[in-house]
């Protein structure tokens, strides 16, 4: 894939600004001017962003329904009423189950928890559900990351005798459902100051809320901080404000005393001994979660975060690794399946985005082709397989595109549909995919702008190797944990050359091993670059560079950085 460099130097008095706030922080110019670029401007912001504290998360009893929602709580206790906490089959939804799951069953004992069949039930509320809380008693369910469009099944539990609370952050119709009581910051009419958690997040509020009614110490909570961080990176909500705090410090409790079950995925995942990053949770944690409601059941993955014994658990990571291995083969034929279809459909290559569908596709594997395939091809990406006599779709945008907002403007075709900006999913009748097919792609013509489908390399910073000390890695490192609105910041070096050891690497000789020098100093930098050994032959031919490139620490030589390539092309003197 072409990817475009953007960098935008900055202005005389932004390096003004950045060489004053860097003195009083005692940090590189460049480093303080990347804090100005995320609207950090003053030394007592920079230390609240540098050393996020948990005395800084927002009182939960500003979101609305709160106060409710922890009365039902009390009250089910107080009559031991049966409770079933249910929730979503992805990685946001297990995790939120399993930390209102785990935090409740200290305190009382008719609990149980509840994960939908993605096969057999679908997405969301299911009336099995209902009727499964409905024979064994229970009196009050805790929906959690979904829900929040689940009018007619939520009556549906009414009419059993059943409450709900809606722990949800997606965004919800203008009419809700009859719930007690429903936490979502996202609602219109809710005045809570963070708009952007996710489900797991609010889970911990209404935890939060009920641990300081009921006069339990924050401590207590603070084990279950690790399923916060899971969930934020791997729903790739933006790593601002308390997204941020829960990070950070759900990190920290990953990286020293993760959960039984965590611990056994961090084990089988070869993690052990590292420390983990937001990325490591991306691509290795988060994909095993996943894995077990893609393949088979995703309540495989709730018993594993809530067991208590490791060696326990570690068999049932062992048996959930099994499915992630079966998964990437699923998806692997999926997406090259996929990738002929783009190829060979003519009308697809000129569209400004992607509509995609085939009754033979799992279920539970489309999502993660609609990604590759936004991910290749740049364009919003639609992805439908056939369910019975319906179609189910899951759908992936790309840097700036509304794509729920695209979604929405399909709405009367939809039986029903929900999500994000960058990802949903919908349900409509397979004899209408073809109509919702043109409907959709006309309306991203209309609205998507042409850089929204160019893949962007968005450089934070140009700087010598010079300058890339052990201080300025080490201070660059207090910049995480890294995500949406918060990206790991992206360099530029120019005019570098090959210091005569480069060579080509991996399985299928497709990666570069570097050891670079630039024109400025005398330094000698490691780097690799991945995927792109179409450009080892320039590097060897001894002409001068620019890259792109974020900063790692070298996992093979301990105290040493690495630097990560994301571009290579061939320098401006050299292109004269």
């Amino acid at each position: 894939m072409h990817l475009k460099w953007n960098y935008t130097p900055p202005t005389s008095a932004q390096s003004n600004a950045a060489n004053e706030l860097g003195t009083k922080l005692n940090i590189s110019p460049t480093l303080a001017s990347l804090l100005i670029r995320r609207g950090i401007t003053t030394e007592s912001a920079a230390k609240r962003f540098f050393r996020p504290q948990l005395s800084d998360l927002i009182n939960p009893f500003l979101m609305k329904d709160m106060d409710i929602a922890v009365d039902r709580l009390n009250d089910a206790m107080g009559r031991k009423e049966g409770i079933l906490v249910y929730g979503d089959y992805d990685v946001d939804g297990c995790t939120a189950v399993a930390l209102v799951y785990k935090f409740l069953r200290q305190f009382y004992s008719n609990i149980e928890y509840y994960i939908p069949d993605r096969y057999d039930e679908g997405y969301g509320v299911s009336k099995k559900g209902i009727d499964y809380a409905k024979e064994t008693g229970v009196k009050l369910i805790i929906i959690l990351d979904c829900g929040i469009k689940a009018f007619e099944e939520i009556s549906y539990a009414k009419e059993q005798g059943i409450d709900f609370i809606i722990c949800d952050h997606h965004v919800p119709d203008k009419e809700l459902p009859p719930a007690v009581a429903i936490l979502n910051p996202k609602r219109e009419d809710d005045t809570y100051p963070f708009k952007n958690l996710c489900g797991c997040g609010v889970g911990f509020k209404f935890m939060q809320a009920f641990a300081k009614n009921n006069n339990i110490p924050f401590s207590r909570l603070i084990p279950l901080l690790d399923f916060c961080a899971v969930s934020i990176a791997a729903d790739l909500v933006p790593v601002v404000d308390e997204n941020r705090i829960l990070a950070f410090h759900g990190l920290k409790q990953l990286n020293q005393n993760p959960s039984v079950g965590l611990q056994a995925i961090i084990d089988v995942c070869g993690l052990t001994g590292r420390e983990l990053a937001m990325s490591d949770i991306i691509f290795k944690i988060g994909p095993r979660i996943n894995a077990s409601g893609r393949m088979e059941k995703g309540r495989e993955s709730v018993d594993l975060l809530v067991e208590r014994d490791l060696a326990s658990a570690i068999i049932e990571a062992k048996h959930i690794d099994k499915y992630n291995d079966q998964r990437k083969d699923v998806d692997r034929q999926m997406t090259d399946e996929a990738n002929n279809i783009v190829e060979m459909l003519e009308s697809q290559k000129h569209q400004h985005s992607i509509v995609l569908y085939d009754e033979n596709w799992k279920k539970g594997i489309i999502g993660i082709v609609a990604s590759r395939l936004a991910e290749i091809y740049y364009r919003p990406t639609v992805v439908i397989t056939k369910e019975g006599d319906l179609a189910t779709g899951s759908a992936r945008s790309v840097a700036g595109f509304d794509l729920y907002a695209a979604i929405k403007s399909c709405r009367d075709l939809l039986i029903n549909f929900g999500g994000h900006t960058y990802a949903t999913g919908l349900t409509l009748k397979w004899e209408d995919v073809k109509e919702f097919r043109t409907r959709f792609q006309k309306y991203v013509d209309e609205h998507i702008q042409p850089e929204q489908m160019e893949a962007m390399l968005n450089i934070d910073a140009v700087v010598d190797f010079k300058e890339i000390s052990k201080k300025f890695h080490n201070d660059l490192k207090k910049f995480a944990p890294f995500g949406p609105e918060n990206p790991k910041p992206l360099f530029c070096t120019k005019e570098v050359f090959d210091f005569g050891t480069s060579k080509v690497v991996g399985r299928n000789q497709e990666h570069i091993k570097l050891e670079l020098v630039d024109s400025k100093s005398n330094n000698v930098m490691n780097g690799i670059a991945f995927g792109q050994s179409a450009s080892a032959r320039y590097i060897k031919s001894k002409r001068s560079f620019d890259i792109t490139y974020t900063i790692e620490d070298n996992v093979f030589k301990r105290g040493l950085v690495q630097l990560q390539i994301e571009g290579i092309k061939p320098s401006e003197a050299e292109q004269a």
